[in-house]
């Protein structure tokens, strides 16, 4: 039987890793070892910004609305609880929106939050 040499696909996998390795300083973007570990590790990083990013915006929608709030005379954590007691379900990415781009609508759902509470 003959025998099957396996150059094909090495090459492939190789090349494959060079190329998500490309425009890294120095050896990293021409040796595959280093390559390998570059591309590993970038990985790695890639995957925990994705969740750290979610963070971020959370915080800066917080952030946004919190300034909005003290513009009409409330604090963040009441005007969310009183958002809860007159069921107005918006999320915070909406809420922060709204702060930026209607400045009146904010305004009444501070009044609406004020009047739940």
């Amino acid at each position: 039987m003959a025998r099957i040499k396996g150059a094909l696909a090495t090459r492939k996998r190789r090349n494959k890793t060079l190329k998500l390795a490309k425009g890294y300083w120095g050896g990293k973007s021409r040796l595959f070892k280093t390559a390998k570990e570059a591309v590993m590790k970038s990985g790695q990083y890639a995957y925990v910004g994705r969740r750290l990013k979610k963070r971020d915006f959370r915080r800066l929608w917080i952030t946004r609305i919190s300034a909005a709030c003290k513009l009409n005379g409330m604090n963040y954590s009441t005007f969310m609880n009183g958002l809860k007691k007159a069921n107005v379900t918006l999320n915070r990415k909406m809420l922060s929106e709204i702060a930026i781009n209607d400045a009146a609508g904010f305004t009444a759902l501070t009044e609406k939050a004020k009047a739940a509470l």
